[in-house]
């Protein structure tokens, strides 16, 4: 396996289209790294011209420190695996897994060695024999995993390979997905626009939109701390709260958050030091506690909707003033009696609050 590292990569189209600006990332040898944003932010092109399917525009790329950036897709030491699993259809499945080698001028023992071997990674010995309309959808992308493992590339490069799955079948997925990067310790370069899959799949996630890299970390800390607000409204399900506020201080050495017709809080705020206008609050759904309405501490809302999902209940809420529904992650007990159009409080857990200028920049970072 080797690093890979991208410097100032772009791609601009005949038509003036930008769709990647100046791209700079590196990824470490034996590292998941996985780059995710919404459809059309830049993520598949940047992995396309990583494969060589695409010319850049500007910048290189470097695998294991040797610029390929001119190399042909066969002499860049990586493998693609595409969402459409691309399979042919009248092949079977060893025949599938080896055409690469074959093509390649390898020997047929020397194939079938490599499919032997790929297929006990990724447990299809019983299926080597199969054509892929016999196969289900989770076992053709394994065959098409298993291509590119017989390659034994420097970087696997996985284009949405998830996607054309229903939500059993990715979640066991995610978890095989997993388990082959720590048995073959690859170097991984994975493109979704899930974040589920961004938070429980990458080592380090880098978060693309409008053709730039917003944030790059470890999901935990994009998850804590992330760099501006589309970044925290990216990451999280439920996603993250955002209510507009002016911060004001309190005379006593604190700030109040002044959420309008919705109320004030007192808060001991982490990055601000000066008067606020523009601003928003960014607090995510778990660390919101539906109140009494008359709770000196708490927001004054109004229940719109009640979502009963066995181990957790999600509130959503009106705030007088905001235009955006709050949603609230609670544990049964606390809101199993609650009903439509019912008055309650909703109480932050100020630690975790989060304020955004009006640019959308983090100011506790």
């Amino acid at each position: 396996m080797a690093q890979l590292r991208l410097a100032g990569l772009a791609k601009r189209y005949d038509n003036g289209a930008h769709a990647v600006h100046e791209v700079n990332l590196d990824v470490e040898d034996g590292e998941f790294m996985v780059l995710v944003g919404p459809s059309g932010c830049g993520k598949s092109t940047t992995l396309r011209m990583v494969a060589g399917l695409e010319d850049p525009t500007e910048g290189r790329i470097f695998i294991g420190g040797q610029d390929v950036t001119d190399r042909a897709p066969a002499q860049r030491g990586v493998a693609m695996v595409f969402q459409s699993y691309a399979l042919y259809p009248h092949m079977t499945v060893a025949q599938n897994m080896g055409f690469g080698l074959k093509m390649a001028g390898q020997s047929r023992e020397q194939v079938e060695q490599a499919v032997r071997h790929a297929a006990q990674t990724l447990q299809l010995e019983a299926l080597l024999q199969r054509k892929p309309r016999e196969l289900s959808g989770g076992q053709r992308q394994r065959v098409a995993i298993g291509r590119a493992i017989v390659r034994q590339p420097q970087v696997f490069l996985f284009d949405e390979p998830l996607s054309n799955l229903d939500a059993a079948l990715r979640t066991q997925m995610r978890v095989e997905l997993s388990r082959l990067h720590e048995r073959l310790r690859a170097t991984i370069v994975y493109v979704t626009h899930d974040q589920v899959e961004a938070m429980t799949l990458g080592q380090r996630i880098a978060v693309f939109n409008q053709g730039r890299i917003e944030q790059v970390g470890t999901p935990m800390d994009l998850y804590a701390q992330p760099a501006n607000r589309f970044v925290a409204g990216f990451l999280g399900s439920p996603r993250m709260n955002f209510l507009p506020v002016r911060v004001l201080p309190d005379g006593e050495g604190g700030w109040q958050l002044d959420a309008g017709l919705a109320g004030r809080l007192a808060w001991r705020a982490h990055g601000v030091r000066d008067p606020l206008s523009g601003a928003a609050v960014g607090v995510r759904p778990e660390h919101l506690q539906v109140m009494a309405v008359d709770d000196p501490q708490a927001l004054q809302a109004q229940v719109e909707l009640v979502e009963h999902l066995g181990d957790v209940v999600l509130v959503h809420c009106r705030l007088p003033g905001v235009e955006d529904p709050v949603t609230v992650k609670s544990p049964p007990e606390r809101a199993a009696q609650l009903s439509r159009h019912e008055a309650v409080g909703l109480r932050p857990q100020t630690e975790h609050l989060l304020v955004f200028d009006a640019q959308g920049a983090n100011l506790g970072r």
